[in-house]
């Protein structure tokens, strides 16, 4: 099957799109520039703390994250500080080449959102990447967080409903194996893996996870651009 018979895109944003772990980190770099704390070791413990069962809708729940992690870092703590935390999402950039593929991508695909953050957040990331996408969907709307499978039968029953497109009409694109990869096979829903770490050792804030094999498989979205573009 060509890449170009697909008909929707859904992709995930966080991490896949916007690179949350540089946004994070320019925050922490910017209120705690006086603390000795490697990236790595940042991103590790908020990747322990958003495996917590206490976890609240996302991004909200960075306010959490970072009175959970702070302590055990020697990082500065006060509300102000943690919800920051959460607003910094406001200026979280775009991977260097998101803009300019998803702009590819329109030229073959209806584009559409499956992202675990909330409606208010979404709004920011839309605008950073220069608002491609079709349908806007997030967790607010799914009234759960993907691996959820409800959040993929609900997405499906969008784009069925608005423009008649069936499940093998969709190309699943992400970079969480986790939220993700794994479950989107275990659903029949043909996968793209954006592998946005593959020169990095670790998982760095994203939750480990067994690696699935994926349909298509990437390190970056301008890769999956060019594969259209050249009728793979």
């Amino acid at each position: 099957m060509s890449l170009k018979d697909f008909k929707v895109l859904t992709f995930d944003v966080v991490g896949t799109l916007i690179d949350f772990e540089k946004g994070m980190l320019n925050y922490l770099h910017a209120v705690a520039s006086d603390v000795r704390i490697s990236d790595e070791d940042f991103l590790a413990a908020y990747r322990q703390a958003r495996k917590s069962e206490d976890t609240t809708w996302y991004p909200d729940d960075l306010v959490r994250c970072w009175h959970a992690i702070a302590p055990g870092l020697r990082l500065p703590d006060s509300d102000t500080i943690a919800e920051g935390f959460r607003d910094s999402v406001a200026q979280w950039p775009a991977f260097p080449d998101s803009i300019e593929a998803l702009k590819r991508l329109r030229k073959h695909f209806k584009l559409v959102t499956m992202t675990n953050a909330q409606s208010w957040a979404l709004k920011h990331f839309a605008t950073t990447l220069e608002h491609p996408f079709d349908m806007e969907l997030s967790c607010d709307d799914a009234m759960c967080e993907k691996p959820d499978a409800r959040y993929f039968a609900y997405a499906r029953g969008r784009f069925e409903g608005q423009w008649g497109y069936k499940q093998a009409d969709n190309l699943h694109v992400a970079q969480s194996q986790y939220h993700d990869i794994g479950i989107s096979k275990q659903l029949g829903i043909t996968t793209c893996w954006i592998e946005r770490r593959h020169a990095q050792k670790g998982s760095g804030g994203t939750i480990e996870s067994a690696i699935t094999t994926p349909d298509y498989h990437f390190h970056t979205l301008a890769e999956l651009a060019e594969a259209v573009e050249a009728g793979r």
